[in-house]
């Protein structure tokens, strides 16, 4: 049996989640990935949102579908720096605003930091302010290359605090400390999810991940990049599954205390995911192997038992589901020529 057809995963559309009056939100990280697809569900039930994004990764593109609705507005704007006051109160924050993948928080690693630091204590302190309930958005990375497998909670964690990736790292590290010291100290209603790997439309092109490069590399007919032996393993959650929830998080009156696992858990080797992509599109791409970057968990896979008994979540969404929708994706903006004009607006590419 294929990893796509796992036991006990089911085919289905995703949670449905639902709140009983509507609300101002802001949603720092809006014109993003994760947080444009946020973006959108809460204005489908809705709610009134206010998008924050300097758009070091983020794209106007990416809800310009949500402009003419009356309840969305779009800020250009560097959480580092205290939020603007002609913003109205808000009932709800999600602090999404962070670069996710290698490529892009290795670009520049002290930005990174001052995003998970400076920038998390603005968006704490505009909390305070509102009486706002907070969700952080945390990442599985700070479990590092992990010791324990399957990934709980309660795990600390095997970091290499100075290696390339422990700008992120570290700096998520810290940021959940801040969310704690805050929910002690000034008693701010939070929420914290730890994200495992994420896909799904949207996703940046350029941004270095397994399924956006092999995705766009087995459309164009290119050599499929796996790095090292491909016997690393992931977890990858649908986009629609990780936002129903994040919201079931952040609406859930329960008291939660401490980060939750949102991931999917079954777990995929790169060089199977690989093989799956290259069947799905048709491709004749070959794969080519090249050396495993520094500090790459070998393994992923998240324990969502707190997600599921607190919440009542788990993933929907089969990995070919998901793919297929993936694909579609990129196949258009490859077609219109989008996917080239955004990566040469972001100096990916020449233009």
């Amino acid at each position: 049996m294929s990893v796509v057809d796992a036991p006990g995963f089911i085919l289905a559309a995703p949670i449905q989640v639902s709140r009983r009056r509507s609300a101002t939100i802001c949603v720092s990280g809006g014109a993003g990935f994760l947080g444009s697809h946020l973006c959108t569900a809460l204005v489908e039930r809705g709610d009134d949102v206010i998008a924050l994004d300097n758009f070091h990764t983020g794209r106007r593109a990416n809800v310009e579908h949500l402009m003419g609705t009356g309840h969305f507005s779009l800020v250009e704007h560097d959480i580092v720096h205290p939020l603007p006051g002609d913003l109205p109160a808000f009932d709800e924050i999600y602090n999404l605003a962070c670069p996710a993948s290698p490529v892009h928080y290795q670009s520049d690693p002290l930005s990174t930091l001052g995003i998970c630091s400076l920038g998390t204590r603005n968006m704490l302190e505009r909390a305070v302010h509102d009486g706002a309930r907070i969700f952080h958005a945390s990442t599985s990375e700070i479990y590092g290359d992990p010791d324990v497998h399957p990934q709980p909670e309660s795990y600390w964690g095997n970091v290499n605090t100075l290696g390339p990736r422990s700008c992120y790292d570290e700096g998520k590290r810290f940021s959940e400390t801040l969310i704690y010291e805050y929910a002690r100290r000034y008693d701010v209603s939070t929420r914290m999810a730890r994200i495992f790997n994420t896909y799904g439309p949207r996703m940046q092109p350029d941004d270095g991940r397994v399924v956006s490069n092999f995705v766009i590399q087995a459309l164009k007919g290119e050599d499929i990049t796996v790095y090292g032996d491909g016997l690393q393993t992931r977890s990858f959650c649908y986009v629609d599954d990780l936002i129903a929830g994040i919201i079931g998080l952040m609406e859930s009156d329960d008291p939660i205390e401490g980060a939750v696992n949102i991931g999917n858990p079954v777990e995929v080797t790169v060089l199977d995911l690989a093989r799956i992509v290259i069947d799905m599109t048709h491709s004749s791409s070959r794969i080519v192997h090249r050396a495993l970057p520094q500090d790459d968990p070998r393994r992923r896979r998240p324990d969502i038992g707190r997600a599921h008994n607190m919440l009542g979540w788990a993933p929907t969404i089969a990995l070919c589901v998901g793919l297929q929708h993936t694909i579609e994706y990129f196949a258009r903006e490859i077609a219109s020529g989008d996917l080239e004009r955004g990566m040469a607006e972001r100096g990916f590419i020449a233009a």
